[in-house]
């Protein structure tokens, strides 16, 4: 290849990947503008969703949901040029977080939000974040094995989830009439299991994990293996905001590619982690790995098996 070809080529490539960038940088968002102009990001969490999103004992917003947004936060300053930055976060239930992201209250929700069709609908996701599936935590005393064990029983899941809508099919569905109760969190599911006045928690089996972890009588506890669905979580923003997906995503993409992401993962998932600095002991699935390495915001559980 000559010199001047080889040249060329070079200023094509430049001036391609220039392209590419000012395409990304000049893509509209309302959401960027809003916080330029106010200086603030609001962040919408739960405060019961342990590892993802949850308060420690010092009543401070941690998790691995918290972690990933930082590095949002991070090219947030950068694209609003606003160093000062002032990050506030609001408290969110199942039942709310779509709401009062739609409305403006939050810009951004980092907790531990499934990714589905229906939600697509009024909300967009990042490249997930998380794989979890949908099981249920029972005393062991119960000698619960599998969902048609809960025929005629008392069980709870949290309220706006799609555990609790999954529930509620199944139980249509295989006649079981199981009497379904809706809680306004995972904590008050968790503890109507605790206190005999409901048999089961179906929820995502990392949040069951988690409550199981915290329990004072933990080993009294064990979670299903059978499941209904595979669950995608991802980081939920306004729907219609393509500039502000990219950013999201691009923060994302470079922990994917820097390794910083597995060991945030690590952080939370491999290692003691408040407030009782007890180990989950839940090592990256295959199918995250294979996130990591091909980021999807696909909504659907069969591209992830």
């Amino acid at each position: 290849m000559g010199g001047a070809t080889f040249k060329k080529l070079i200023y094509l490539a430049f001036v391609s990947l220039l392209s590419v960038a000012t395409v990304h940088a000049q893509a509209p968002s309302d959401t960027l503008d809003k916080i330029a102009s106010t200086g603030v990001l609001t962040i919408g969490h739960r405060d019961t969703s342990i590892p993802f999103s949850y308060f420690d004992d010092a009543q401070h917003v941690v998790g691995f949901s918290i972690d990933l947004c930082a590095r949002v936060v991070d090219q947030i300053e950068v694209a609003t040029k606003r160093p000062d930055l002032q990050v506030k976060y609001v408290p969110v239930t199942s039942g709310t977080r779509i709401p009062l992201l739609a409305n403006g209250t939050i810009d951004i929700e980092c907790g531990s939000t499934t990714n589905t069709i229906e939600r697509q609908t009024q909300v967009a996701f990042s490249s997930t974040t998380y794989l979890t599936t949908s099981n249920f935590v029972s005393k062991k005393a119960a000698a619960i094995r599998g969902f048609d064990d809960l025929k005629g029983r008392t069980v709870v899941s949290t309220s706006g989830t799609t555990s609790l809508r999954l529930l509620n099919e199944l139980n249509v569905r295989k006649e079981l009439g199981m009497q379904v109760v809706p809680a306004k969190d995972h904590a008050e599911a968790f503890l109507m299991v605790a206190t005999d006045r409901a048999s089961a928690f179906v929820m995502d089996d990392v949040l069951l994990a988690g409550q199981v972890a915290n329990a004072r009588d933990a080993e009294s506890y064990q979670i299903s293996q059978e499941f209904l669905s595979v669950e995608p979580y991802a980081i939920m923003m306004r729907r219609g905001d393509l500039g502000f997906k990219q950013l999201v995503d691009s923060a994302l993409a470079d922990m994917f590619r820097s390794g910083d992401f597995d060991r945030v993962y690590r952080k939370w998932f491999e290692t003691a982690i408040p407030p009782r600095n007890i180990n989950l002991n839940l090592p990256m699935s295959a199918a995250l790995k294979k996130v990591v390495a091909h980021p999807s915001d696909s909504a659907d559980t069969a591209s992830y098996q």
